[in-house]
């Protein structure tokens, strides 16, 4: 099948100008039948799936939202930029109130990627692409005002000038772990609970099961919404002018899922529609993993992938050899800290707990919403747990664990020590040191000496971007300069829209006020200069 993809794309993709349409929804593993699960009616992602191309083996990096989207947007590891920690500068307000000390010690800070590190939109914003993002930035760090023309929820592709070409995300939250929470208005029903498959892991309860359902629910009618901008790009005369890329941020909002560095939490549906059917139906099974989409965009765009990007390309005309492994991390969730490393090919799982004195499913204060808790806790205190509900149960983890999907689909049986898996293990334990050691995996490290020592570079605060300065030449060119490492530079006119990434001296167009700002990823933006022109 794989081979099939290749010849397709291979031959028939050129570097020619073509808009991307990103679908991003939330908390969803593969629950769709273009993967094999039938439970609930997706009749758009279906017709995706018809249309494009099902990758089978994706994978976010880490299994929580902000971090994984800090990967996805500047395509760099979370351990390699200090995006790691759920979450940076934004306190969970229910671990707050259930111990108003659960931060302490804990700086309030961003993640500070190495200089030159830069949202990739900024790369297509710079080669004339119109970007805009609906809605959630949620990086980890501040966005500089240079990554979007438009991000908020009226932000559209509808916005640009003429036929500019596009990059347009639409981030659809109705799959969201908040969907199964009481307080949260349910959609349609359309699954009935008797009818959901309930993973070994759970107990089988009426609870359970309704939670499952419910989510089965959301994923309907999150469906809806894919026809719904699929709609509108037939209506604009851009669909076959269109790549459109639909995906997850991680796996399920059930426990176990999110937050789990198991496949439960990691494995994403992925599928690309390419313009004029190109690879219509095949299925890829290679490893991917978020930190390619950045690389794989700026390929198909056309434009240079810059030497720091840490993926690879893994579509299009100039995609690169399949990589082996998919490398993972989880680390503080909310006000719980842990620290564990994954590295999969797909079929084996290999687990490195560094905390091994702290349970499995992270008792993060905001997933006690889900009403299905109650019933894990149950489980917990009855001693009546089954054999695969181990992980649930167990106060503590192993160092190390191992799994093998192909018999084991929902990795339950630890395998770390059966002999048939000796040379498995030590590969994949030998890539995933190598991987810790070429990133510089800053979760090695305490997170407060992190912020301080390596993203602050030992200053005892956020570092500010130094103010621009900006020169005026006698030909009338404006020249802008920012002492601060790596920062970017925007600029616009006038009081309200988008904001231009400056590149290099421009003229000043007469009568009218200029406001410069510069931003370096996970400092604060510089006090603006503002001037009025002649």
């Amino acid at each position: 099948m794989f081979t099939t993809f290749l010849t397709v794309i291979l031959t028939a993709f050129s570097a020619e100008t073509t808009n991307i349409v990103w679908i991003s929804v939330e908390d969803m593993s593969p629950w769709l039948a273009c993967y094999g699960d039938d439970t609930a009616p997706t009749p758009n992602i279906d017709r995706l799936a018809r249309e494009g191309v099902r990758y089978t083996n994706a994978h976010a990096n880490t299994p929580v939202c902000a971090p994984a989207r800090s990967t996805l947007i500047t395509g760099m590891y979370a351990t390699s930029i200090g995006s790691m920690h759920m979450r940076t500068g934004n306190p969970s307000g229910a671990a707050l109130e259930r111990d108003p000390n659960a931060y302490d010690g804990i700086p309030n800070y961003e993640a500070v990627p190495p200089a030159g590190v830069r949202c990739f939109t900024e790369y297509l914003r710079e080669a004339g692409w119109h970007c805009t993002n609906r809605s959630k930035q949620d990086y980890q760090f501040k966005a500089p005002v240079t990554v979007w023309d438009a991000s908020g929820g009226k932000a559209h592709w509808r916005q640009r000038d003429g036929d500019q070409p596009f990059f347009a995300v639409f981030n659809i939250t109705g799959t969201h772990e908040s969907g199964t929470f009481p307080n949260r208005r349910p959609p349609k029903t359309v699954v009935d609970p008797a009818d959901v498959e309930v993973p070994p892991y759970f107990p089988d309860t009426p609870l359970v099961r309704s939670d499952i359902a419910r989510t089965y629910d959301n994923i309907v009618a999150m469906d809806g919404r894919v026809g719904s901008i699929m709609n509108q790009l037939e209506q604009d005369g851009l669909l076959e002018d269109t790549i459109v890329v639909f995906f997850s941020d991680h796996g399920v909002g059930l426990p176990r899922g999110k937050r789990s560095i198991y496949a439960s939490g990691t494995h994403v549906p992925l599928i690309i529609r390419w313009p004029d059917g190109r690879g219509a139906g095949t299925v890829d099974d290679r490893p991917v993993a978020f930190v390619d989409f950045a690389p794989t965009m700026l390929s198909l765009a056309g434009l240079p992938v810059p030497g720091h990007l840490e993926g690879h390309v893994f579509a299009g005309a100039d995609a690169d050899k399949p990589k082996p492994h998919v490398f993972i991390n989880a680390d503080r969730m909310d006000s719980v800290t842990d620290r564990t490393r994954a590295v999969t090919d797909g079929r084996y799982r290999y687990v490195r707990n560094g905390m091994t004195d702290r349970p499995r499913l992270y008792p993060v204060a905001y997933a006690e919403n889900i009403p299905m808790m109650a019933d894990i806790h149950a489980l917990r205190a009855s001693g009546e747990s089954t054999e695969a509900q181990w992980q649930m149960v167990s106060p503590t983890k192993p160092a190390e664990e191992l799994y093998d999907r192909s018999g084991d689909p929902h990795e339950v049986v630890n395998r770390i020590d059966d002999p048939e898996l000796a040379s498995v293990r030590a590969e994949l334990s030998a890539a995933l040191d190598a991987w810790i050691e070429r990133t510089g995996d800053l979760g090695m490290l305490p997170e407060a000496a992190m912020v301080r020592e390596r993203l602050w570079g030992g200053a005892e605060s956020k570092p500010r971007t130094e103010r621009p300065n900006v020169l005026r030449s006698g030909d009338g060119l404006v020249t802008i300069r920012c002492a601060t490492e790596g920062a970017s530079i925007g600029y616009r006119f006038g009081e309200e829209g988008p904001w231009s990434i400056y590149t290099e001296p421009f003229p000043l167009p007469d009568d009218t006020w200029m406001t410069v700002v510069a931003h370096r990823i996970g400092h604060l933006p510089s006090t603006e200069v503002r001037m009025k022109t002649d």
